[in-house]
This record gives C-alpha cells, sequence and structure tokens, in this order.
C-alpha cells in the first residue's frame, strides 16, 4: 500500500514536472511569437517612416503631350531642354496634374500688374529685370539685364515644394524667350523636365493688317485662359 501510494506521488510529481514543462515551453514560444510579430510590425513602421520621408522626392510618370519640335521655332524661342508646350497644352497640362507640375512665370513685375496673370502660376520669378539707369533707344525700354537671383530663389522654391530634378517644370514669359532662356539655365542645373510656353502669356505680333505689330496671336491671353489683373503678392518671389 505504501510502495503504491508512493508509485502515485512519483507520478504525481512527474505530471507536475510535465505539466510546467508545457506551459512553460508554451509560454516560451508565445513569447517568441509576440516578438517576431512585434519586430514585424517595427519593420513595418521603419518602412512607412522611410516612405513618408521619401515622398517629395519621388517621381511620378506624366504623360505631357506637345506638337511642337525645336525646327518650328525661331533661335531664340528655342531652349537647351528641346521640350516645349502651347498656351493651350500647358493649360491643359497644370489642370490635369496640378500637384505634380511647377508652373513658373518669370516675367517682371510691372508686367504682371500692368498686363495681368494666371493665378494657376506657382509663383513669379523674373529672369530678367529693367536696369533703370539704361534706356534702349532701338526698342524704346529700359535695357534688361538677367536677375542674378533667378536660380537661387528658383531652387528653394523646387525644395521648399518638395520637387526633385525630374519634376516637370513649365515657364512662361510674354512671348517664349525669357521662358526659353531659363529653361536652358535649370536644365544646366541638372533639371530634365524643363518646358517653356513658346507662345507666352501676350503672344507673338501680328505681321500684317490693322493690329500689325500687336499682340494678339496666340498666347495664354489671347487664348482665353483663365487670367486676371488681380495678382497675388506672395507668389511674386522678387522686389524691384
Amino acid at each position: 500500500m505504501k510502495k503504491r501510494g508512493l508509485c502515485i506521488l512519483n507520478a504525481c510529481k512527474r505530471l507536475k514536472k510535465l505539466l510546467v514543462e508545457s506551459v512553460f515551453g508554451m509560454l516560451i514560444k508565445i513569447h517568441r511569437k509576440f516578438n517576431m510579430i512585434n519586430n514585424l510590425f517595427k519593420k513595418i513602421f521603419i518602412l512607412l517612416l522611410v516612405l513618408c520621408l521619401m515622398a517629395p522626392v519621388i517621381s511620378y510618370a506624366i504623360d505631357i503631350k506637345t506638337t511642337v519640335t525645336n525646327d518650328m521655332l525661331s533661335k531664340k524661342k528655342q531652349s537647351d531642354s528641346n521640350k516645349y508646350l502651347t498656351a493651350k497644352q500647358a493649360y491643359d497640362v497644370i489642370k490635369t496634374y496640378p500637384d505634380e507640375v511647377m508652373f513658373i512665370d518669370v516675367r517682371t513685375p510691372a508686367e504682371i500688374e500692368f498686363v495681368g496673370w494666371t493665378p494657376l502660376v506657382d509663383a513669379v520669378i523674373p529672369y530678367m529685370t529693367n536696369d533703370l539707369d539704361e534706356w534702349n533707344e532701338k526698342k524704346h525700354r529700359y535695357k534688361k539685364v538677367i536677375n542674378g537671383d533667378f536660380p537661387i530663389v528658383f531652387e528653394e522654391l523646387m525644395e521648399t515644394k518638395g520637387y526633385n530634378k525630374n519634376t516637370p517644370i513649365i515657364f512662361m514669359c510674354r512671348s517664349g524667350t525669357r521662358s526659353s532662356k531659363a529653361a536652358s539655365l535649370v536644365t544646366k542645373l541638372g533639371y530634365t523636365q524643363a518646358y517653356t510656353v513658346v507662345d507666352g502669356f501676350e503672344g507673338d505680333k501680328a505681321k500684317e493688317g490693322a493690329e500689325k505689330g500687336h499682340r494678339v496671336i496666340n498666347g495664354w491671353k489671347n487664348s482665353k485662359l483663365p487670367w486676371d489683373y488681380k495678382a497675388n503678392g506672395q507668389k511674386i518671389l522678387f522686389n524691384e
């Protein structure tokens, strides 16, 4: 009887040991799985954080269609980027991709004030400014000089907007000359998608007829695209 009781006691001890080992083993497995899940969540969190930080420099494929080629333009309207849009084409791109394209007017603040502008531009950064100390007799206006701050202000704006060197940029001036020079300049800085609006804001001059010499052919304004005389001073990144 005593021997049987001892056997039962030993059996209970073994059972207890097995139960303890089983429970302990289960807890270890749960702990390991929890750590695995925890590590997985950590990795997912880190990945999401990296993606968020990289978001401003991610390039998106944008389908920009144009019918304008280099050989269709006068030399003064040709750009080193070889990327051209008409005012109407530029408008279509901006309306289709409003948050993925940079649109910059490179005219002077005086032109914006007296001739008008489109509120669709991201900024006005003059490519050239007026030298009020020198009058151009041939062109009946003040001499224009390159704005030395243009590349600095431009790159600061690109960084502020979170854009990179593959972001499409559309430049517009009065008739396509200054904008082509601006596109050439930023192309030299490494930007790969610099477009110029070949007919500009005011368009080209009529060569004959009652309006000969006046800018009544094509252009943003003549194409009845959105424009206004009420400029936004916060978008004009230059003080004359």
